[in-house]
């Protein structure tokens, strides 16, 4: 069940109304977190910048979504996972490609330990050390994709936290067809 509502615009602080009808311009509509997130004109603000940014990083679409998908198992988030999942699929993973990164693992052995990295960082990040970040190194990952995956780590937290603090959870099929039959008519 939704604890925190969902906002329209014309109910949001001035600032998230102003990033809600912005986002609602360039793309038609806003997602539940988005809307839920505007109840903090900060935070909105902070995940949208954050979100933008982490958009930029070296790591390739296919990696990046199965590194989520470990991430979002461990942390919990239904939504969270339905959308990395969506995602895997559309950047090409296959099925199996996304089973193994709900493991935290890969069936590419330099692949499996970024993603086991990045496991690390959010559930312990005080026990990596010197020969973790080497190891990452001999793998052939370099000091700006072990820093891109903090970033990446961070991001996947944040909406993972949020989306269940927030209470919202996944749309069925068949729930989502008939919301949208509702808006229409």
């Amino acid at each position: 069940m939704q604890r925190l509502h969902s906002l329209d615009p014309s109910d949001a602080p001035a600032k998230s109304a102003e990033l809600l009808d912005d986002i609602i311009g360039r793309r038609g509509s806003v997602g539940p977190m988005v809307a839920a997130m505007a109840h903090s004109p900060a935070l909105l603000q902070g995940y949208l910048d954050f979100s933008r940014a982490m958009k930029r990083v070296k790591l390739p679409r296919a990696l990046s979504e199965k590194v989520s998908l470990a991430l979002q198992e461990w942390i919990g988030c239904a939504l969270c996972l339905q959308a990395h999942t969506r995602a895997a699929q559309a950047a090409g993973l296959s099925d199996n490609d996304i089973a193994l990164a709900r493991q935290g693992t890969s069936t590419d052995r330099r692949e499996a330990a970024l993603i086991a990295y990045a496991v690390r960082v959010l559930a312990e990040p005080a026990s990596i050390g010197d020969e973790d970040v080497a190891e990452l190194r001999e793998h052939g990952w370099s000091d700006q994709i072990i820093a891109d995956t903090v970033g990446l780590v961070s991001l996947n937290l944040l909406t993972g936290s949020f989306n269940l603090v927030a209470g919202l959870e996944p749309v069925s099929a068949e729930q989502s067809t008939k919301e949208k039959h509702n808006h229409v008519g």
